[in-house]
């Protein structure tokens, strides 16, 4: 009898404190406030990786936990930089020619150092050429970067790549690799007409893309018959939403700088004299200059921080009846397409191929 009692008064106690738990106030998640002065402070938040992603990009996120993060040290030596990318990518360039045969030429053009990147033993498309400009800062990665945008497109499209190592920081300054590619680009038109060469890149090389069709025609040449345009956008870099989202929850790059908070120069003073609002630089903010462009194929990720400068990018093309096609992966950073373990970097891959397919003729 006493143990049915206890059991009951137990029963009727916690009863009681469920309903007191049920009445009492629940504590409301964290919202952002918002500034009069148009500052948007946001509360600290878990992001997990997005259930949209693939498996390996999952998996991908969940490893970051084992790597270093942000961006390295601006006071560091370039050519040690340059030496330290180059050994940390080489695993990602092994795998990609792994995946893909290609043949590999360096050649000189007009005394502009290239690499020539063929399929591997078969015959190419004759009539489309592509000409990749290298991401990297405007400061490194004339080889690793160069080889994982080439190697996959040469590869999967059946093309002919040629990759230019434009000049750049600390040794050159701005507008010197516009001058290269114009260079190579000069001496490909008296072979290949200009509605049959594409030009694309990612990072770095994105930006120059955007920047030599705006550059072509005030030097009397044609547009390329394709422009892709990958990791970044026809306006500066660091700028937009998601130069602050992406500094925050992917750590690649860091936000841009507060007021009186001095940052390194990733391009080593490449653009040190130059405004960047200018037309070559900003095309997207000049109308009738983007109206000039060829179709253009622009890819970027939700985490990246050049998803702000692609989408304006592209609404810019919409707006001056340009063809455009942007593609935002689900869950990726900045220049995804390097990663060739990743079924997303693998669509685009094959996007690529398939938009230049269609669009030079």
């Amino acid at each position: 009898m006493r143990l049915k009692l206890a059991l009951a008064l137990a029963l009727a106690a916690s009863t009681s404190a469920l309903a007191a738990q049920d009445k009492a106030p629940q504590a409301s998640p964290a919202r952002p406030t918002f500034g009069t002065d148009g500052v948007t402070h946001v509360p600290a938040f878990d992001l997990p990786a997005s259930a949209l992603s693939s498996p390996e990009a999952q998996a991908a996120q969940a490893a970051r936990a084992k790597m270093a993060g942000g961006a390295p040290p601006s006071d560091i030596p370039v050519d040690v930089m340059r030496r330290g990318l180059e050994m940390m990518l080489a695993p990602q360039v092994a795998e990609m020619r792994k995946l893909y045969a290609v043949d590999i030429t360096d050649q000189m053009i007009d005394g502009v150092p290239t690499r020539i990147i063929k399929p591997h033993g078969r015959d190419f498309d004759h009539t489309r050429l592509l000409v990749n400009l290298h991401g990297g800062g405007f400061s490194m990665c004339a080889d690793a970067c160069a080889l994982l945008e080439s190697i996959p497109i040469a590869a999967l499209g059946n093309f002919e790549v040629i990759t230019i190592n434009y000049r750049m920081g600390p040794e050159a300054k701005h507008p010197a690799a516009l001058e290269d590619v114009e260079k190579v680009y000069r001496r490909l038109l008296p072979h290949h007409k200009a509605s049959s060469i594409g030009i694309y890149g990612c990072s770095a090389g994105g930006a120059l893309s955007a920047q030599i069709a705006a550059w072509l025609p005030g030097r009397g040449l044609p547009q390329p018959g394709a422009l892709g345009i990958f990791g970044a956008g026809g306006v500066r870099f660091m700028a937009g939403d998601s130069a602050y989202v992406a500094g925050y929850i992917d750590g690649s790059f860091p936000p841009p700088p507060k007021p009186g908070e001095t940052r390194g120069d990733m391009s080593r003073g490449y653009f040190s004299a130059a405004d960047q609002e200018d037309p070559v630089l900003s095309p997207a903010l000049h109308p009738d200059l983007i109206a000039k462009f060829p179709p253009t194929l622009i890819i970027t990720g939700t985490r990246a921080m050049d998803m702000s400068p692609a989408i304006v990018t592209n609404s810019a093309l919409i707006k001056a009846h340009v063809p455009s096609t942007l593609i935002v992966g689900e869950g990726m950073g900045h220049c995804y397409i390097y990663q060739s373990n990743l079924p997303e970097a693998r669509d685009a891959h094959q996007a690529i191929v398939d938009f230049f397919r269609a669009n030079l003729k």
